[in-house]
């Protein structure tokens, strides 16, 4: 029998799990791993803080980012054509920056411990993040919509 390192392929196992090299060097790749990061380390700040009221935002955050980021390194974006993969990273995009922005300022102003001021801290950090993905995205979604119109143009004319 060959040894599989010695063929030159990865052993199937733990490693067929982790995204290519070229998707973690990419914009994207970066974005949604330090949007997971981020995530995480808000909703453990959290957890641990008196505003715990405030964990499940960062939770959702995390899994949907975490979510794309398996979902976009293993191409399921070209895969499932139905759904509007731009537009959806847009929306969570946006909604992600607004309701760290405001949670970040209830926690950073109205709790007093360290945790809190931790998270909201951290929050901030990962609403410039989740800025900048949705303004990449924006512009990814602009494209996108012009390629849509641009298919057909006789399916729009009335009769």
């Amino acid at each position: 029998m060959e040894d599989p390192e010695s063929a030159g392929t990865a052993p199937p196992g733990l490693s067929s799990l982790l995204p290519p090299r070229e998707f973690l060097r990419s914009r994207k790749g970066q974005l949604l791993l330090a949007e997971s990061v981020l995530s995480f380390i808000i909703f453990i700040c959290y957890i641990a803080s008196l505003a715990a009221s405030f964990m499940m935002a960062p939770l959702l955050e995390f899994l949907l980012a975490l979510f794309l980021f398996f979902a976009y390194a293993s191409r399921l974006n070209e895969k499932f054509k139905g759904v509007h993969w731009p537009l959806a990273d847009f929306l969570r995009c946006v909604t992600a920056a607004i309701i760290y922005f405001a949670i970040s300022i209830a926690a950073v102003s109205k709790y007093g411990d360290g945790a809190s001021k931790a998270a909201g801290v951290f929050g901030f950090a990962a609403t410039i993040v989740f800025a900048i993905d949705f303004y990449i995205t924006f512009n990814d979604l602009v494209t996108f919509l012009k390629q849509g119109s641009s298919d057909s143009p006789e399916g729009h004319k009335t009769e």
